[in-house]
């Protein structure tokens, strides 16, 4: 059985971007873990050092959401559907270029 456009181009994608969440926006609604087909995310604490390069207002929206925030935990596994994209409330998120 011939394969579709649609997961050609999706097999060819994957691996090569990957989402990368602003920090400063996020405010783990987990919108984004919801959504993605692929597993790519999960909501965790931020880590010291995440927390030290927020911006102070970052800070606060940390601190008002428990430090709870989306991680890309498997981003070799993004399919570049641009889901979690439209989802995310806060527009906290954009496709770069994958970067193992």
């Amino acid at each position: 059985m011939p394969e579709t456009e649609a997961v050609t181009e999706r097999r060819e994608v994957s691996g090569k971007l990957a989402p990368v969440v602003d920090r400063n926006r996020c405010e783990g609604s987990a919108d984004c873990v919801r959504v993605c087909p692929f597993n790519v995310f999960e909501i965790r604490k931020l880590t010291p050092q995440q927390r030290w390069q927020l911006s102070f207002i970052g800070r606060i929206k940390a601190w008002a959401h428990g430090g709870n925030q989306a991680q890309v935990v498997r981003g070799g596994d993004c399919h570049a559907c641009r889901q979690c994209i439209g989802a995310c409330p806060e527009h906290a998120l954009e496709l770069k270029a994958y970067s193992a």
